[in-house]
């Protein structure tokens, strides 16, 4: 037996050498249908690593090559052949251009179109688009790219931008719906851009409907890139910079301050540092220049029945504010198999991130510490605890933070977990037949820690200090599950009916747990743990549930004629059993007129008219509002304090939904090939049965001094505009195209309970307010025309002897005529959110060059400067702008920035702080140069190396440090945060070199 063995080995061993020794060497060309040579197609064998790709010329030379092996041919935009060899040594091949190609494939809910046959507002960013910018979040790279989409980006490494589809249209949360490769997410902050194929905007009924109770703001899809079949392809993506800002407030120095400390308020600082002769800019002891790194790989390829793609990614920014930075490790594994009917694949993707953010104290942004700070008080002093330098009341004469102690001594982390992923399998039932089922996870665990040791800024009597140190820990856990189960029928007849129907079923689970504790330690400053010192210890848990069901059918006549209908069912765990269930019907109706005989002989290549209607849900409030609920951490005043449990708050079980009707009505065009493009759009959305807590009386007894309720309507409407030119022949090649969007929205009902609503506080008054006939979150406020110059000015006003307002203060308007000023002469004096988006993109191509030029703006917008109120406000002292050396001293002295100290009214909410906040930005700028030595190309397939510049320009009458107003990073942000700058995180310059690579 075991000779027989040997023989049998020895006679294989044989056999594969004979078969070794026929290899041979193939060559030949690869034209397109026209003649002309195709550069770079992948030429590989069937199943194997063994491949090259054309030359300039079209040519190919490939070895080791076995007469059964097959050679596979493919080309971006053409459709691949695969040629078994036989006896040939020779093979010229033809590639047609694919089918796909000449029909953009766009990514909708639940499936996909071709591009002439969509009838909704689909706005769709390529992966090109995606990485032109260095960014932390893929959400900041949509700033300026689609029509009627707001980013309202924040210079925090780290935070998430403002996402808005096509303005606001609920007091509630107007986030977009997130959906990664059909797995529904909190977010896009924890994906590596460079992991993106396409992001795809979904913004009417007719594409947002499908998704019911989430669909109501807008869906954000999000395609990641797969492997293709085909020779493996490698690439590795680097680049390093640094972000700055150049933009500071002009503040007084030390001898101005001390002449303006005496001059205004008679008070002349005793602290010996005061004749020190230090001159501390304290802005720029805060504001740093923060290298930014980003490393990314990827790998993918695959055979006849799979493909993969594996990446990770590490990107790391310091921030421009000292102690401030982000760092992200991400990982990405994407893989599709097919068996003979069966389709399997999976989506997976881990992300570890680091977020050091900007620290605050008293509710104040560093920069507004800053501003306010003694210029001749040092940054630091090593005779005192902690090692800073802050005022003594006594002794200076105020009480400004150090901002450098706020932000360095101790540290602040923010470190996240992100786990998300699909798997799927598609069963072939009969042609055109598909049964697919899917399940989705993600799972986000969070640290949020602060330690802060004790400190005490002057040995002399500090006005900051603290005896203990602090310790904060906030954990928790969010985790996301959805079942997705679908029939899809897709079939043609007579050649020009097409007909596609869905059939789908829809469960998501999330359950949120959080724990947040805090203590103090007055022992030491060397144990960052939480004890039962002064301690807060809090857990929560808060499951919610939605199913829902939807059916949907698409058909075209000869692509000519388009009619979309969907109705879903939704049920959400946020309502009670009275009006859990939602109904959201869909219409959609196109006219490809290109399409038409008539239209033969003329240069439109596209010409196709849409419009829709249709329903979408709003279900974000908190949970468990429909019942009454109890809070178990309630203070009686027995014995002192007496912690027990009391009843939380009203239920409201008649809670229903909040619902959106939408209306949009577009016009495609394309002339000359599609040379020329543009795009129009109307819409018009009304949300009614709006959910929002009214304020209930504190008599009525309960901890929660609200109850959700349904109470009003909200109606916006706007146009969106893109425009674009193609110029892709000759050495010489460019593009340009241009978005613009508009959006109004007005309340027209608050229900029979409310007059209206506030909030946004600043100093004990509310800054913004919503009201029947105006648009949401409007200022509200004091009209002001100048200073009161003398006496009788003020009595014209006031009468003689009726008022404490004296020459020199504000001269506010008495709107109503009764000779008083109050909170009756108060009214809107702006709005947050601007009259115009848009957004400009260049790209031009020379040889080997390329340039890209992006460029964003905002217009129409107001800004509430908070600053001004630090700058030349002048309640008492603090150090001030510059503006204050001209402030009112005599009559003509100034008629804009008032007397030190004076009236009350001088800093009360009015337009005086409002600002024009419209701007223009030079988003990005990259040049850009692709070698093609053939020296490389024997290693490389491609290998280019860029310089970029991101927000070196900024065009704006907005006097603060950035008129983009991002989220605060200070307070508990909300809609009424909008456009009030307290300090605000600025944007950063950024230059960097970069390379990309693949093999």
């Amino acid at each position: 037996m075991m000779k027989f063995k040997i023989a049998i080995a020895f006679f294989m061993a044989i056999c594969t050498q004979s078969v070794l020794s026929q290899t041979k060497t193939v060559n030949g060309n690869v034209a397109d249908n026209s003649g002309s040579p195709l550069p770079g197609v992948s030429v590989i064998v069937l199943g194997t690593n063994n491949g090259v790709s054309t030359d300039f010329d079209g040519n190919y030379s490939i070895d080791n090559i076995s007469s059964t092996d097959k050679l596979v041919y493919s080309f971006i935009g053409m459709t691949s052949q695969t040629i078994e060899v036989g006896d040939k040594t020779t093979i010229n091949v033809v590639l047609e251009e694919s089918a796909e190609s000449l029909t953009e494939v766009v990514v909708v809910g639940y499936g996909t179109q071709s591009r002439a046959e969509v009838t909704g507002a689909i706005e769709t960013i390529s992966s090109k688009e995606i990485s032109a910018l260095p960014v932390t979040n893929a959400e900041q790279a949509l700033q300026g790219r689609a029509a009627g989409v707001t980013i309202t980006n924040s210079g925090s490494p780290g935070t998430a931008p403002v996402v808005r589809i096509r303005g606001y249209g609920t007091p509630n949360d107007n986030s977009p719906l997130y959906v990664i490769d059909g797995v529904i997410s909190q977010s896009l902050g924890n994906i590596n851009a460079n992991d993106i194929e396409t992001i795809n905007v979904l913004k009417d009924a007719s594409t947002t409907a499908i998704y019911g109770s989430q669909g109501s703001n807008g869906v954000i899809i999000v395609t990641t890139k797969k492997g293709k079949t085909g020779k493996t392809s490698i690439s590795f993506n680097t680049y390093s910079g640094v972000n700055y800002t150049t933009k500071r407030y002009d503040l007084l120095n030390t001898q101005q301050y001390l002449k303006y400390a005496n001059d205004a308020f008679g008070v002349v600082p005793t602290s010996p540092l005061s004749s020190s002769n230090n001159d501390t800019d304290w802005q720029d002891e805060i504001f740093q220049s923060g290298l930014m790194q980003s490393y990314d790989f990827a790998i993918s390829g695959g055979g006849e029945d799979n493909t993969f793609r594996f990446s990770a990614g590490y990107v790391d920014q310091e921030g421009a504010l000292i102690e401030t930075g982000f760092e992200r490790f991400s990982f990405r594994a994407n893989s599709n198999f097919t068996l003979g009917k069966f389709k399997f694949g999976e989506t997976l993707s881990l992300a570890f991130n680091n977020q050091n953010p900007e620290s605050s104290n008293g509710g104040r942004s560093l920069i507004e510490h800053a501003i306010k700070s003694a210029p001749y008080l040092p940054v630091y002093n090593e005779n005192n605890n902690g090692g800073f330098q802050g005022p003594s009341n006594s002794l200076d004469g105020q009480d400004a933070e150090n901002p450098v102690r706020i932000a360095s001594l101790g540290n602040a982390e923010n470190k996240g977990v992100t786990i998300a992923g699909s798997i799927f399998g598609e069963f072939e039932i009969l042609q055109g037949l598909n049964f697919k089922s899917q399940v989705g996870l993600e799972h986000i665990s969070f640290n949020n820690n602060a330690f802060v040791p004790s400190f005490n800024d002057d040995s002399e009597g500090a006005t900051h200090s603290s005896t203990f140190a602090t310790i904060t820990k906030n954990s928790g856990t969010i985790k996301g599950i959805t079942l997705t189960n679908s029939l899809n029928y897709d079939v043609s007849f007579n050649d020009v009916h097409n007909l596609e129907l869905l059939l789908l079923a829809e469960k998501q689970d999330v359950t949120t747990e959080t724990l947040n504790s805090n203590s103090q330690n007055p022992i030491t400053d060397d144990i960052n743990q939480v004890s039962n010192e002064s301690s807060f210890l809090q857990s929560q848990t808060i499951e919610y549930e939605k199913i829902g069901y939807l059916a949907r059918a698409n058909y075209n006549y000869d692509q000519k004629y388009l009619v979309a209908a969907s109705i879903r069912r939704d049920a959400s765990s946020r309502f009670g059993k009275n009006n859990r269930w939602g109904t959201f019907p869909s219409l959609a109706v196109g006219w490809n007129i290109s399409q038409e005989d008539f239209m033969t002989d003329t240069k439109w290549s596209n010409l196709k008219l849409r419009a829709s209607w249709g329903k979408a849900g709003n279900d974000k409030i908190g949970d468990y509002q429909y019942s009454s609920t109890l809070t178990s951490d309630f203070i009686y005043p027995i014995g002192g304090a007496a912690v027990g449990t009391t009843a939380a708050g009203l239920g409201n079980p008649n809670l229903k939904w909040e619902e959106k009707t939408m209306t949009n009505i577009g016009l495609d065009l394309g002339w000359l090939n599609n040379s020329i493009t543009a795009s129009i759009e109307y819409f018009n959305n009304t949300s009614d049965d709006l959910l929002y807590r009214v304020p209930t009386p504190l008599s009525a007894g309960f901890d929660q001094n609200y109850l959700y309720q349904n109470v009003g309507s909200v109606e916006t409407n706007g146009l969106e505009l893109n425009v674009g030119y193609n110029d892709f022949e000759g050495d010489f090649t460019w593009s340009a195209s241009v978005n613009l969007g508009t959006s109004k929205n007005e309340v027209t009902s608050l229900g029979e309970v409310l007059q209206f609503l506030e909030g946004g506080n600043f100093e004990s008054e509310n800054l913004q307010r919503i009201s029947v006939g105006e648009p949401l979150f409007y200022f509200h406020g004091f009209k002001t025309d100048g200073i009161y110059q003398n006496q009788a000015e003020v009595d014209a006003v006031f009468g003689p002897g009726q008022t404490t307002v004296a020459p020199g203060d504000v001269k506010i308007l008495d709107l109503n005529g009764d000779n008083q000023i109050n909170a009756d002469d108060k009214t809107k004096i702006g709005t947050p959110y601007p009259d115009l988006i848009y957004g400009l993109n260049a790209n031009a191509n020379y040889k080997n060059w390329d340039l890209n030029m992006f460029i964003t703006g905002v217009s129409g917008v107001d800004v509430y400067n908070t600053n001004i109120y630090d700058l030349e406000g002048m309640p008492r002292l603090f150090n001030a702008g510059t503006g204050v050396l001209n402030r009112w001293t005599g009559e003509g002295t100034s008629n804009s920035v008032p007397r030190a100290g004076g009236a009350p009214q001088n800093t009360q909410a009015s337009d005086r702080f409002l600002e024009d906040g419209s701007y223009t930005r030079l988003k990005n700028i990259t040049i850009g140069y692709t070698v093609n030595n053939e020296s490389f190309s024997k290693y490389f397939s491609n290998l280019r190396l860029y310089v970029s510049g991101q927000n070196l320009i900024t065009l704006t009458d907005y006097s603060g440090l950035d008129p983009e107003i991002g989220l605060s990073t200070v307070i508990n942000n909300s809609n009424y945060e909008l456009g009030i700058d307290r300090g605000t995180y600025p944007q950063p310059k950024s230059l960097l070199f970069g390379i990309q690579m693949s093999f």
